[in-house]
């Protein structure tokens, strides 16, 4: 099972939508969202799993963002759980984890159907104390010795996006993750990763002299790799809208070129974009290639779990 993660940006959470209105995700994926603002986009996003029965994960205690250390909007998050049945109640160990666990407790909520995130060390002995007699229906965790140790049902979560600090450092093409192919026999129940947008979080965008589309795809030996499409012209941050261009029409020779096998509805948009000549706009650019990791992980994993 794949547990991608995201922090509830506009584009994130219209990039979750579609692919369940569309029905390009299954239950070998299961987002997880931690929310940073309450906008209607993660009202949508959530119905539109609920929908679909489709299963979801929801942070109730985000560390970052609009929510962070905001006590009265924990009700308000907690309030979807009623609406939407197939979330999965999901907490960060942190210093407001055992607030969250009496909320859900009291709400008839047991620890054995919620998720759970433990990737710092620190909050290694408080997890030890609140799941000491029941586990967590998932552990995500990073490939630590220690806390691989103490925990259970451990889902296997790092960041595998390596990200530069201007768009035009990126290379053509790196490595992106080989979890998916050992998850499995290394002890995990699943791996989850924060897609092609990475673990850093930033409140705003700026205008980027080099535009980059983010495309993974998977190569002869199955492990998952992730091409760079850069444009050229980028001395400036004027003509975004050719940048755009310049890096699309670099998607589409890859492609073309033996790679047809990658495609996916978030793919098959973005050549739709090049043979039409049109600039869809940086967050719906995000948008996509989220959608296509979404969808071609997917695809992958239901060719090859038993039914």
């Amino acid at each position: 099972m794949y547990f991608p993660y995201f922090r509830g940006r506009q584009y994130e959470l219209l990039a979750l939508r579609d692919l369940a209105t569309k029905g390009l995700i299954t239950n070998s994926v299961h987002p997880i969202i931690e929310p940073v603002k309450l906008i209607p986009a993660l009202k949508n996003s959530l119905a539109a799993f609920n929908t679909s029965n489709l299963s979801i994960g929801l942070i109730l205690n985000p560390n970052v963002g609009d929510l962070a250390d905001e006590s009265e909007t924990i009700d308000q998050l907690l309030n979807n759980l009623e609406t939407n049945p197939v979330i999965i109640p999901s907490i960060l160990l942190n210093e407001s984890t055992e607030v969250i666990l009496r909320m859900l407790s009291n709400k008839g909520i047991q620890k054995s159907n919620i998720l759970t995130v433990l990737d710092d060390r620190d909050y290694l002995t408080t997890y030890s104390a609140l799941f000491k007699t029941t586990s967590p229906k998932y552990t995500l965790c990073p490939d630590d010795r220690q806390i691989r140790r103490a925990s259970h049902h451990k889902v296997l979560f790092e960041d595998k996006f390596k990200k530069r600090s201007r768009n035009a450092d990126y290379p053509e093409d790196e490595f992106f993750s080989d979890n998916h192919i050992y998850y499995d026999s290394e002890d995990y129940l699943g791996f989850g990763d924060y897609s092609i947008v990475g673990n850093e979080y930033t409140e705003s965008g700026f205008a980027p002299y080099a535009v980059a589309i983010h495309i993974v795809y998977f190569a002869e030996d199955d492990s998952l790799r992730i091409r760079h499409f850069i444009s050229d012209s980028n001395d400036d941050i004027s003509d975004v809208a050719g940048k755009f261009y310049e890096a699309v029409s670099k998607l589409y020779r890859w492609y073309s070129d033996g790679n047809h096998h990658q495609l996916t509805t978030g793919l098959q948009t973005l050549l739709d974009h090049y043979h039409k000549r049109t600039y869809p706009g940086l967050p719906t650019l995000k948008k996509l290639s989220i959608m296509h990791h979404l969808e071609l992980v997917g695809k992958y994993l239901d060719e090859r779990l038993p039914v």
